[in-house]
Protein backbone atom coordinates (compact mmCIF):
# COMPACT_ATOMS: atom_id res chain seq x y z
CA UNK A 1 0.00 0.00 0.00
CA UNK A 2 1.73 3.56 -0.80
CA UNK A 3 0.63 6.18 1.81
CA UNK A 4 0.45 9.47 0.47
CA UNK A 5 -0.12 13.09 1.65
CA UNK A 6 -2.98 15.45 0.39
CA UNK A 7 -1.02 17.34 -2.56
CA UNK A 8 1.01 13.95 -3.29
CA UNK A 9 -0.61 13.06 -7.00
CA UNK A 10 -1.08 10.06 -8.09
CA UNK A 11 -0.73 9.69 -12.16
CA UNK A 12 -2.83 6.24 -12.85
CA UNK A 13 -6.36 5.61 -13.39
CA UNK A 14 -8.28 4.63 -10.51
CA UNK A 15 -10.93 4.38 -8.27
CA UNK A 16 -11.49 6.88 -5.74
CA UNK A 17 -13.13 6.69 -1.99
CA UNK A 18 -13.78 9.88 -0.14
CA UNK A 19 -14.51 9.71 3.56
CA UNK A 20 -12.78 10.56 7.28
CA UNK A 21 -12.61 6.65 7.42
CA UNK A 22 -11.32 6.44 11.44
CA UNK A 23 -11.04 3.02 10.37
CA UNK A 24 -13.29 0.29 8.56
CA UNK A 25 -16.61 -0.35 9.67
CA UNK A 26 -19.13 -2.73 8.02
CA UNK A 27 -20.62 0.43 6.56
CA UNK A 28 -17.39 1.32 4.54
CA UNK A 29 -17.25 -2.18 3.66
CA UNK A 30 -19.88 -1.29 0.83
CA UNK A 31 -18.02 1.07 -0.34
CA UNK A 32 -14.46 -0.77 -1.01
CA UNK A 33 -16.98 -3.66 -2.42
CA UNK A 34 -18.38 -1.58 -4.87
CA UNK A 35 -14.98 0.25 -5.38
CA UNK A 36 -13.31 -3.28 -6.34
CA UNK A 37 -15.00 -4.28 -8.64
CA UNK A 38 -13.96 -1.45 -10.71
CA UNK A 39 -11.13 -3.58 -11.31
CA UNK A 40 -9.35 -0.28 -10.84
CA UNK A 41 -6.67 0.77 -8.01
CA UNK A 42 -8.28 1.64 -4.68
CA UNK A 43 -7.08 5.36 -3.80
CA UNK A 44 -8.90 5.78 -0.38
CA UNK A 45 -8.68 9.29 1.72
CA UNK A 46 -8.56 9.54 5.91
CA UNK A 47 -8.46 12.39 7.95
CA UNK A 48 -6.49 12.46 11.18
CA UNK A 49 -6.21 15.28 14.09
CA UNK A 50 -9.43 16.30 14.73
CA UNK A 51 -10.69 17.06 18.14
CA UNK A 52 -11.41 14.30 20.42
CA UNK A 53 -10.05 10.85 20.80
CA UNK A 54 -9.41 8.70 17.86
CA UNK A 55 -10.98 5.25 17.63
CA UNK A 56 -7.97 4.56 15.62
CA UNK A 57 -4.90 5.91 15.54
CA UNK A 58 -2.39 6.42 12.01
CA UNK A 59 -0.47 3.75 12.32
CA UNK A 60 -3.59 0.94 13.36
CA UNK A 61 -5.47 2.47 10.15
CA UNK A 62 -2.72 1.72 8.03
CA UNK A 63 -2.63 -1.81 9.60
CA UNK A 64 -6.69 -1.81 8.42
CA UNK A 65 -6.70 -0.45 5.41
CA UNK A 66 -3.69 -2.16 4.10
CA UNK A 67 -5.56 -5.39 5.09
CA UNK A 68 -8.48 -4.56 3.48
CA UNK A 69 -7.02 -3.98 -0.05
CA UNK A 70 -6.02 -0.60 -0.27
CA UNK A 71 -3.23 0.75 -2.57
CA UNK A 72 -2.92 4.10 -1.81
CA UNK A 73 -3.88 5.88 1.20
CA UNK A 74 -4.04 9.26 1.03
CA UNK A 75 -3.64 11.09 4.68
CA UNK A 76 -5.12 14.45 5.43
CA UNK A 77 -4.27 16.53 8.27
CA UNK A 78 -7.43 18.21 9.99
CA UNK A 79 -5.98 21.10 10.58
CA UNK A 80 -7.65 24.74 10.09
CA UNK A 81 -6.19 24.99 6.70
CA UNK A 82 -8.13 21.79 5.93
CA UNK A 83 -10.92 23.04 7.73
CA UNK A 84 -11.67 26.45 5.74
CA UNK A 85 -10.95 24.96 2.37
CA UNK A 86 -13.98 25.86 0.46
CA UNK A 87 -15.97 22.40 -0.55
CA UNK A 88 -15.12 23.21 -4.56
CA UNK A 89 -11.34 24.20 -4.21
CA UNK A 90 -10.82 20.88 -2.18
CA UNK A 91 -12.77 18.76 -4.90
CA UNK A 92 -10.80 20.55 -7.47
CA UNK A 93 -7.81 19.63 -6.13
CA UNK A 94 -8.81 15.85 -5.67
CA UNK A 95 -9.67 15.64 -9.10
CA UNK A 96 -6.37 17.35 -10.44
CA UNK A 97 -4.08 15.25 -8.20
CA UNK A 98 -5.95 11.76 -9.53
CA UNK A 99 -6.75 10.33 -12.26
CA UNK A 100 -10.58 9.16 -10.96
CA UNK A 101 -12.51 7.02 -13.08
CA UNK A 102 -15.05 6.56 -10.51
CA UNK A 103 -15.68 8.08 -7.27
CA UNK A 104 -17.64 6.64 -3.87
CA UNK A 105 -18.61 8.15 -0.98
CA UNK A 106 -21.57 7.40 1.33
CA UNK A 107 -24.69 9.81 0.67
CA UNK A 108 -24.44 11.16 3.69
CA UNK A 109 -20.57 12.40 2.84
CA UNK A 110 -19.88 15.62 3.77
CA UNK A 111 -16.65 18.00 3.01
CA UNK A 112 -15.01 21.53 2.65
CA UNK A 113 -15.79 24.62 4.94
CA UNK A 114 -18.93 24.71 7.19
CA UNK A 115 -19.35 20.75 5.63
CA UNK A 116 -21.08 22.53 2.51
CA UNK A 117 -19.80 19.75 0.30
CA UNK A 118 -22.34 16.83 -0.84
CA UNK A 119 -22.19 14.25 -3.64
CA UNK A 120 -24.31 16.30 -5.45
CA UNK A 121 -21.59 19.14 -5.73
CA UNK A 122 -18.53 16.21 -6.56
CA UNK A 123 -21.00 14.87 -8.83
CA UNK A 124 -21.24 18.75 -10.62
CA UNK A 125 -17.39 18.95 -10.51
CA UNK A 126 -16.26 15.37 -11.18
CA UNK A 127 -14.92 13.94 -14.56
CA UNK A 128 -16.13 10.72 -13.81
CA UNK A 129 -19.14 8.86 -12.20
CA UNK A 130 -20.13 9.10 -8.68
CA UNK A 131 -21.73 6.86 -6.67
CA UNK A 132 -23.23 7.76 -3.05
CA UNK A 133 -24.36 5.11 -1.58
CA UNK A 134 -27.03 4.35 1.48
CA UNK A 135 -26.08 3.67 4.83
CA UNK A 136 -25.58 0.71 6.48
CA UNK A 137 -27.96 0.50 9.48
CA UNK A 138 -28.00 -2.17 12.56
CA UNK A 139 -31.15 -2.29 14.74
CA UNK A 140 -32.63 0.36 12.93
CA UNK A 141 -29.34 2.87 13.79
CA UNK A 142 -27.15 3.97 11.45
CA UNK A 143 -23.56 2.34 11.92
CA UNK A 144 -21.11 5.04 11.76
CA UNK A 145 -17.82 6.03 14.40
CA UNK A 146 -19.82 7.76 16.97
CA UNK A 147 -22.13 4.97 17.50
CA UNK A 148 -19.01 2.50 17.78
CA UNK A 149 -17.08 5.30 20.29
CA UNK A 150 -20.29 5.10 22.44
CA UNK A 151 -20.27 1.45 22.54
CA UNK A 152 -16.59 1.43 23.13
CA UNK A 153 -17.18 4.12 26.19
CA UNK A 154 -19.87 2.03 27.91
CA UNK A 155 -17.70 -1.13 28.14
CA UNK A 156 -19.95 -2.76 25.26
CA UNK A 157 -17.58 -4.91 23.38
CA UNK A 158 -19.95 -6.59 21.14
CA UNK A 159 -17.89 -4.92 17.73
CA UNK A 160 -17.60 -8.29 15.56
CA UNK A 161 -20.69 -7.01 13.05
CA UNK A 162 -19.66 -3.24 13.26
CA UNK A 163 -15.70 -3.60 12.72
CA UNK A 164 -14.78 -6.23 10.14
CA UNK A 165 -11.32 -6.02 11.14
CA UNK A 166 -11.70 -6.11 15.15
CA UNK A 167 -11.16 -2.86 18.31
CA UNK A 168 -7.24 -3.16 18.67
CA UNK A 169 -4.98 -1.26 20.77
CA UNK A 170 -1.47 -1.07 18.59
CA UNK A 171 2.03 -0.60 20.53
CA UNK A 172 5.42 -1.69 21.17
CA UNK A 173 6.31 -3.97 24.12
CA UNK A 174 8.10 -2.51 26.87
CA UNK A 175 9.74 -3.15 30.02
CA UNK A 176 7.57 -2.90 33.31
CA UNK A 177 7.66 -4.22 36.05
CA UNK A 178 8.08 -8.11 35.99
CA UNK A 179 5.98 -8.52 39.05
CA UNK A 180 3.50 -10.64 37.32
CA UNK A 181 6.14 -13.76 36.43
CA UNK A 182 6.57 -13.28 40.69
CA UNK A 183 3.21 -14.97 40.73
CA UNK A 184 3.08 -17.22 37.25
CA UNK A 185 1.19 -14.46 35.09
CA UNK A 186 4.24 -12.90 33.67
CA UNK A 187 2.66 -10.21 31.16
CA UNK A 188 3.19 -7.49 28.12
CA UNK A 189 3.01 -4.25 28.54
CA UNK A 190 2.22 -1.04 26.53
CA UNK A 191 1.66 2.30 27.30
CA UNK A 192 -1.65 3.64 25.45
CA UNK A 193 -1.21 6.76 23.49
CA UNK A 194 -3.60 9.66 25.19
CA UNK A 195 -5.22 10.25 21.92
CA UNK A 196 -6.32 6.70 21.99
CA UNK A 197 -10.24 6.28 22.67
CA UNK A 198 -10.21 3.20 24.91
CA UNK A 199 -12.99 1.22 26.93
CA UNK A 200 -13.28 1.96 30.64
CA UNK A 201 -10.48 0.77 32.74
CA UNK A 202 -11.08 -3.29 33.80
CA UNK A 203 -10.15 -6.83 32.90
CA UNK A 204 -11.48 -8.00 29.48
CA UNK A 205 -10.55 -11.05 27.72
CA UNK A 206 -9.19 -11.07 24.31
CA UNK A 207 -6.15 -11.85 21.52
CA UNK A 208 -2.83 -10.97 21.04
CA UNK A 209 -1.24 -11.01 17.50
CA UNK A 210 2.10 -10.97 17.53
CA UNK A 211 5.17 -11.67 15.33
CA UNK A 212 5.46 -15.24 16.85
CA UNK A 213 1.74 -15.99 16.62
CA UNK A 214 -1.78 -14.67 17.74
CA UNK A 215 -2.64 -15.81 21.24
CA UNK A 216 -5.65 -15.63 23.53
CA UNK A 217 -4.98 -13.66 26.57
CA UNK A 218 -6.14 -11.73 29.86
CA UNK A 219 -6.11 -7.98 29.60
CA UNK A 220 -5.89 -5.37 32.33
CA UNK A 221 -6.54 -1.76 31.09
CA UNK A 222 -5.91 0.60 33.87
CA UNK A 223 -3.90 1.06 37.45
CA UNK A 224 -3.55 -1.71 39.40
CA UNK A 225 -4.65 -0.77 42.97
CA UNK A 226 -3.09 -4.12 44.19
CA UNK A 227 0.65 -3.25 43.84
CA UNK A 228 -0.40 0.63 44.54
CA UNK A 229 0.37 1.54 41.01
CA UNK A 230 -1.82 4.34 39.56
CA UNK A 231 -0.50 4.97 35.82
CA UNK A 232 -2.61 3.84 33.29
CA UNK A 233 -1.21 1.05 31.37
CA UNK A 234 -2.24 -2.40 29.23
CA UNK A 235 -0.50 -5.29 30.03
CA UNK A 236 -1.73 -9.11 28.70
CA UNK A 237 -1.27 -12.09 29.59
CA UNK A 238 -0.83 -14.22 26.77
CA UNK A 239 -1.91 -17.64 27.51
CA UNK A 240 0.58 -20.62 26.33
CA UNK A 241 3.02 -17.83 24.82
CA UNK A 242 6.60 -18.33 26.02
CA UNK A 243 9.65 -16.28 25.00
CA UNK A 244 10.57 -12.81 24.63
CA UNK A 245 8.27 -9.86 22.71
CA UNK A 246 10.66 -6.33 24.05
CA UNK A 247 10.76 -4.02 21.47
CA UNK A 248 8.22 -5.90 18.96
CA UNK A 249 4.84 -4.50 17.81
CA UNK A 250 1.57 -6.34 18.74
CA UNK A 251 -1.89 -5.73 18.32
CA UNK A 252 -4.22 -6.37 21.73
CA UNK A 253 -7.78 -7.35 21.30
CA UNK A 254 -10.26 -6.81 23.85
CA UNK A 255 -13.38 -8.30 23.18
CA UNK A 256 -15.45 -8.94 26.20
CA UNK A 257 -15.18 -7.40 29.40
CA UNK A 258 -14.65 -9.91 32.55
CA UNK A 259 -14.76 -7.11 35.32
CA UNK A 260 -13.52 -4.06 36.71
CA UNK A 261 -10.39 -3.37 38.34
CA UNK A 262 -10.00 -4.45 42.03
CA UNK A 263 -7.75 -3.99 44.87
CA UNK A 264 -6.98 -7.45 46.23
CA UNK A 265 -5.78 -8.32 49.46
CA UNK A 266 -3.08 -10.04 48.70
CA UNK A 267 -0.84 -11.52 45.45
CA UNK A 268 -2.49 -14.98 46.66
CA UNK A 269 -5.87 -13.95 45.59
CA UNK A 270 -5.21 -12.01 42.70
CA UNK A 271 -3.39 -15.23 41.22
CA UNK A 272 -6.87 -16.85 41.94
CA UNK A 273 -9.06 -14.71 40.42
CA UNK A 274 -6.49 -14.72 37.27
CA UNK A 275 -6.64 -18.68 37.65
CA UNK A 276 -10.52 -17.94 36.89
CA UNK A 277 -10.35 -15.72 34.58
CA UNK A 278 -7.93 -18.13 32.79
CA UNK A 279 -10.26 -20.48 32.90
CA UNK A 280 -13.56 -18.07 31.62
CA UNK A 281 -11.03 -17.20 28.57
CA UNK A 282 -10.38 -21.12 27.36
CA UNK A 283 -13.91 -21.78 27.33
CA UNK A 284 -14.69 -18.86 24.92
CA UNK A 285 -11.96 -20.12 22.91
Amino acid sequence: MLIRSFGEPFGSPCALVLGGFDGLHAGHMSLLAEAKNTGLPIVLTTMYGGKGRELFLREERREIFSRAGIDVLIEIEFNEACKNTPAERFAGALFSEFDAKAVFCGEDFRFGKDACGTPELLRRLAPCPVAALPVKTIGGEKISASMIKQMLARGDMALSELLPFGYFVQGVVEHGREVGRTYGFPTLNLTPPPEKLLPPDGVYGGMCATPQGDYSCIVNLGARPTFGVEERKIEAYLDGFSGNLYGETVRVYPTERFRGVEKFPSQEALRGQLERDIQRLRKQT
